[in-house]
């Protein structure tokens, strides 16, 4: 995992304490793209949180990006999110 995915992961973890925190650094697949000659890097997040439950997909996701906000437009040019509540990744499996 890379240092900026592990940063992105413990920020995730300490905000929302999710069941499931996944991050998956995918810049390398994005060599060459606008985001990534500015240094902003392409993740993949799959979380499952107790706080989602209830919550509209916006809602979830804004959720997510208020916890990542001083690292978006920097470190972080695009995500790639799944948020689950507990109960629909129960359902999912």
């Amino acid at each position: 995992m890379s240092l900026r995915a592990e940063r992105i992961r413990l920020r995730l973890l300490e905000t929302l304490t999710p069941q499931e925190c996944l991050v998956t650094d995918e810049s390398a697949l994005h060599v060459g793209h606008p985001g990534a000659a500015a240094g902003g890097g392409h993740f993949r997040i799959r979380l499952v949180a107790a706080q989602f439950e209830g919550q509209k997909r916006v809602a979830r996701h804004r959720l997510v990006y208020h916890c990542l906000d001083d690292m978006m437009h920097s470190e972080i040019h695009a995500l790639a999110l799944i948020a689950l509540a507990p109960s629909e990744a129960a359902e999912a499996e």
